[in-house]
């Protein structure tokens, strides 16, 4: 069938997603510590698109005090 044949990356429709969707997977991948793979895998990503959106968020927020770990809000919840 060709490159545009049935199957084909190329014949799929390009899915959009929302800033705060981003983000929220970006915090999935950054806050857990879990690797890109396994969230892109959860969310139903391709790997490489999870990757580029953590890279362009950790350029975009160079400089930044990291985010909290969840131990880290946990204790801070239980006021310890």
């Amino acid at each position: 069938m060709g490159l545009f044949g049935k199957g084909s990356r190329l014949s799929q429709k390009r899915r959009k997603f929302s800033p705060e969707y981003r983000e929220e997977a970006v915090k999935m991948v950054l806050e857990t510590s879990r690797p890109v793979a396994q969230v892109a895998r959860e969310l139903g990503l391709i790997e490489g698109t999870l990757g580029n959106w953590v890279n362009a968020y950790r350029r975009d927020h160079a400089g930044e005090e990291p985010p909290l770990t969840l131990d880290e809000r946990a204790r801070l919840r239980a006021g310890t």
